[in-house]
């Protein structure tokens, strides 16, 4: 059996109300990573809540869909899917 390996994920800044989009190998670290301070790009953003992950097998197929939630299309429909979880993450 093929693990999914590669995961595309949303982390919601509960400082700025902004989306944080990223891949990773190892979700767990790099939560840790962004909840602690550790990665430079959301140091100043924290905290963070985790609010969508999607795995996939192909590394290709990851980063593509990482590129397409990072445009403006990408946003709003991540927004618009994710809309019952943001307001309840912001009103925490």
């Amino acid at each position: 059996m093929t693990l999914l390996q590669y995961c595309v994920y949303v982390i919601l800044s509960l400082k700025d109300k902004k989306l944080y989009t990223g891949l990773t190998t190892n979700l767990k670290q790099r939560l840790t990573d962004h909840f602690q301070g550790k990665s430079f790009s959301t140091k100043s953003r924290r905290p963070f809540r985790l609010v969508y992950c999607e795995y996939f097998l192909s590394k290709h197929d990851a980063y593509r869909r990482e590129k397409y939630l990072k445009t403006t299309v990408g946003k709003k429909m991540l927004k618009l899917t994710l809309r019952k979880s943001l307001s309840l993450s912001s009103s925490v």
